[in-house]
């Protein structure tokens, strides 16, 4: 067998209906800067960032150096009440660059595991201060927290979770602020009447409630719902008011993403909890983090017999591979100044958009930094979206594979998440093919929608 024929036979891959897959195979060979190349040689645009993680482009050589120097002194050994020098200092440099409310960090795998931590954290510290009736979770509609069962237990997309109902422990679930579907395209109304929903829930039943979760100012698997401003900010202020504990997610929006070095510094928000990851290693292994506060941490700190303590921990939490290629990571942010450069290419990068937004089936682009997404719809004005099963936006990311670009859309979304290394030419030069896949395909679904309305007419 060749290799497509054997990824076919053996793999099952992740948020992937395999059946799409035996369609439009892909098996990538090997990548440099922010492009990637198949195993028949065909070059393609990292325009999703390998799934929203990569900042410095592929095989980086600080990157590249960083893993291999750890490796002349060790691959890895456990955190398990011992720690490690690269994971010690990558701590250190976490606060340093963190807000100012977090002072701790603890180690995991993955964005869904820094969640669930984080879930677990705010839950035992409430049991761990007497107030056990505080045990429930409130989230945000449209939210996405990953993908183990805690982390679908307090998000709320129904395409992802709906199947997994009965395994899920229940919370209460408050609207999310979405300007564009809002039906009277008001920001500051539509935020407002998303806080007070907020509010009223709190105000009935703060007493039960333990933590809050929350993307950072963008939604990103629901759709790149961009918050109007001031939103967060309030979510904090209602959080305080009615204590409950405020966790934010910084997994996708962290590092650099959205011009600060974490969203949450948009609007100067202070989380007592925090998920992160994807970027924390410019891409390169599976490094994440839950960042809390002394208050919470000393909430655990106690003799042993008395069970306070925190009994969570993964085999490879803290590994000294990812925890080396961090620091060099954080190095790079330094050195070639990515989070201001980010802030500047994202005003050139709204010009390219305004082209992009006059196709007639855009209906809507959202951005925040490099964190993009493109609606896609039916018709323009009314702002009815395609059919489910027209696929639109997945039917563009196939055509722009066959033009050399990578994406992955989420439903009638176009994602555009570039590495932040990518230069202006490199954004121009994506944001044509998108143009080009997206004005192609959508012009022809809509063709065909409008042929058999034409015959149901009839």
């Amino acid at each position: 067998m060749d290799l497509i024929e054997k990824s076919k036979k053996y793999l099952w891959l992740p948020f992937t209906q395999m059946k799409d897959y035996d369609e439009n195979p892909l098996i990538i060979e090997s990548g440099k800067g922010i492009k990637v190349k198949d195993i028949d040689g065909k070059e393609y645009y990292d325009a999703f960032s390998s799934v929203w993680l990569n900042v410095h482009g592929h095989r980086k050589k600080e990157l590249d150096d960083a893993i291999r120097e750890q490796l002349d002194k060790i691959a890895h050994s456990t955190l398990l009440g011992m720690t490690n020098i690269p994971a010690t200092e990558l701590a250190e440099n976490l606060v340093g660059i963190a807000p100012h409310s977090l002072s701790r960090v603890f180690y995991s795998d993955s964005g869904a595991e820094a969640m669930e931590i984080a879930v677990k954290m705010a839950y035992q510290y409430w049991q761990n201060i007497g107030k056990t009736n505080k045990q429930k979770f409130i989230s945000i509609k449209n939210g996405y927290h990953g993908d183990t069962i805690g982390a679908v237990s307090v998000g709320s997309i129904d395409i992802f979770h709906k199947v997994y109902g009965p395994l899920m422990f229940k919370g209460f679930k408050t609207s999310v602020p979405n300007v564009y579907r809002y039906p009277a395209e008001n920001p500051k109304k539509c935020r407002d009447e998303a806080l007070e929903t907020l509010e009223s829930i709190l105000k009935d039943h703060h007493e039960e409630i333990s933590g809050l979760t929350i993307e950072s100012m963008v939604q990103g698997a629901g759709g790149m719902i961009v918050m109007p401003e001031g939103y967060l900010s309030g979510v904090r202020e209602l959080c305080t008011k009615y204590n409950v504990l405020m966790i934010i997610d910084e997994v996708a929006t962290g590092f650099g993403r959205t011009g600060k070095m974490f969203a949450c510094e948009h609007e100067e928000v202070e989380p007592d909890l925090m998920a992160a990851g994807k970027g924390i290693t410019g891409g390169y292994l599976p490094i994440a983090i839950t960042y809390t506060t002394e208050k919470i941490y000393e909430a655990f700190y106690d003799d042993y017999t008395n069970l306070k303590t925190l009994f969570h921990g993964h085999s490879y939490t803290g590994n000294q591979l990812g925890c080396a290629v961090a620091l060099a990571n954080l190095d790079l942010f330094k050195k070639d100044q990515i989070v201001q450069q980010i802030a500047q290419k994202s005003e050139y990068l709204n010009e390219l958009f305004k082209d992009l937004a006059d196709l007639p089936h855009v209906g809507d682009i959202r951005q925040l930094g490099f964190m993009c997404g493109i609606e896609l719809v039916y018709d323009k004005q009314t702002k009815s979206p395609f059919p489910f099963e027209s696929r639109v936006a997945y039917k563009s990311s196939l055509k722009m594979r066959e033009l050399g670009l990578l994406t992955r859309p989420t439903g009638d979304v176009v994602v555009f998440m570039p590495p932040l290394a990518s230069t202006k030419e490199d954004l121009k030069a994506m944001i044509e093919i998108i143009k080009e896949a997206i004005k192609c395909v959508s012009a022809e679904e809509a063709l065909q929608i409008d042929r058999k309305n034409s015959q149901v007419a009839r």
